[in-house]
């Protein structure tokens, strides 16, 4: 298998709205990513959800794009005054190249016009490259839920950034 060539310029990639013609690709980057799976039939259900649902794709340009479009994804939603983001996600290639940094900003950008005062979300107490992402962007932990995931059984540790 080769490895795609690195992502050298913002050109290379860009930042859409996800699509139903998306969700095949965003199912897989998912079960490469030992996310929480939502599988096909939720990511469908979340587009339909309107407004307050944020749903996005980093697509690839040539030369980078091979025989996939998707590098990442990040699925998120206004409730109140918060935003919670459910999912992020970048295949497994391309991971370390900012794609998920670009991701949440966007996201974070989103919930500031909304007029959200914070976002939040919950990540595997193991999964500390996704930890440093987080706080990277901004966020602290503010709490631990034991046991939140399963398969495997692991803690959450819960994080939040506040907006402007």
């Amino acid at each position: 298998m080769s490895r795609p060539a690195p992502v050298g310029d913002e050109n290379s990639i860009a930042i859409d709205r996800m699509t139903e013609h998306d969700l095949l690709e965003v199912v897989e980057i998912e079960e490469q990513s030992n996310l929480s799976p939502w599988g096909w039939d939720a990511y469908h259900t979340e587009l339909q959800a309107g407004s307050n649902s944020l749903l996005l794709v980093t697509r690839l340009s040539p030369p980078y794009a091979h025989d996939k479009t998707i590098a990442g994804f990040i699925v998120a939603r206004h409730m109140a005054d918060e935003i919670h983001v459910n999912n992020v996600a970048v295949r497994p290639d391309f991971r370390r190249r900012r794609i998920g940094e670009q991701l949440l900003r966007a996201a974070l950008l989103w919930g500031a016009e909304k007029k959200a005062t914070q976002a939040v979300l919950e990540v595997r107490a193991g999964n500390t490259a996704a930890q440093e992402l987080y706080r990277a962007c901004g966020f602290e932990v503010i709490g631990r839920r034991r046991r939140y995931y399963g398969s495997p059984v692991e803690d959450a540790i819960l994080m939040a950034v506040s907006l402007p």
